[in-house]
């Protein structure tokens, strides 16, 4: 425990970095998820990796938790909120809506989730994007645009929206108010934090697991569903979350949101490696324009 939190730590300064490997990480979901088709129901895999999240949260910072809920108890509401939003409600959305349309559309919907940020940072919170921020934010979606369509980003224009993007337009929109809301948590450290978001996320993914055992009768989850989903809620949640809130902190929520669009690239590589997709030149193209997108956001704007 001493190791791992030690290593923790040391990333705590570096925002860059922590955004990367959250980006990283949250690749591995996308691919985690379609190696778990037929081995666990999207709603069985967001509830149960939350209750196994928090059994891997509570020896680390079970105590801390205790001793912060005073403060805690004052902004109950809020930080339910944000659990609801950035947790249980985002992955139900995403995994409902990954059943319902392709993958085509879902790339190109999930890197509008930089620009929800930026949008709900200025709309709820003041804060302004420059112009040459909003250079960064274009071409990072022109990547992102260039993956999803392999090479061919004018298909775009023959996408018509169904039910699947609706649903993934919400799951986006969900997680962008979650990363904007984040920046106002309480002053507890990332760490308690999230061990408290945890648990509301499991909590509230009861309701959708009973109701899917009621209407649907799903088999229980194989074993390789559970090693998929224990995988998950180590890295693409515990760590890859925690790396996402600290990463709001140093930075806020509309330079940190700008990595989400390193999610289709990482997953595009991924892809490669486990699961034998060939690698093409819009990859590369696409991770320059991600890369070139991010160096350029990052450039904080002129006082």
């Amino acid at each position: 425990m001493t190791i791992v939190r030690g290593l923790i730590d040391g990333l705590y300064s570096r925002p860059q970095v922590l955004l990367a490997l959250t980006a990283f990480f949250w690749a591995c979901n996308a691919i985690a998820g379609q190696l778990a088709r037929g081995e666990i129901t999207p709603i069985q895999h967001v509830a149960i990796r939350w209750f196994m999240v928090t059994a891997l949260m509570w020896p680390f910072y079970g105590r801390q938790a205790i001793q912060a809920l005073p403060v805690l108890r004052a902004h109950l509401g809020a930080v339910a909120g944000m659990a609801v939003l950035g947790f249980t409600g985002f992955n139900i959305l995403f995994y409902v809506a990954s059943f319902n349309t392709t993958a085509v559309n879902i790339g190109i919907l999930q890197g509008s989730v930089p620009v929800i940020v930026v949008i709900l940072a200025f709309l709820m919170r003041g804060t302004r994007i420059t112009f040459l921020q909003g250079i960064g934010v274009a071409l990072t979606l022109a990547g992102v645009a260039l993956v999803a369509t392999r090479g061919a980003p004018w298909l775009v224009l023959d996408i018509a929206l169904n039910f699947g993007d609706l649903v993934m337009l919400a799951a986006c929109l969900s997680y962008a108010a979650y990363a904007v809301l984040l920046q106002g948590r309480p002053p507890i450290s990332g760490a308690v934090f999230f061990t408290f978001m945890a648990i509301i996320a499991a909590v509230t993914s009861i309701p959708a697991l009973l109701w899917e055992m009621v209407v649907d009768a799903p088999p229980m989850p194989t074993w390789k569903g559970w090693l998929i989903t224990l995988f998950v809620a180590i890295f693409p949640a515990a760590l890859a979350q925690q790396f996402f809130m600290r990463g709001v902190d140093l930075i806020g929520p509309g330079r940190a949101g700008i990595f989400t669009n390193l999610v289709p690239i990482f997953a595009a590589g991924l892809a490669i490696l486990i699961l034998g997709e060939t690698f093409a030149w819009y990859h590369g193209a696409a991770l320059l324009l991600v890369l070139c997108g991010i160096a350029i956001v990052q450039r904080p704007a002129k006082s």
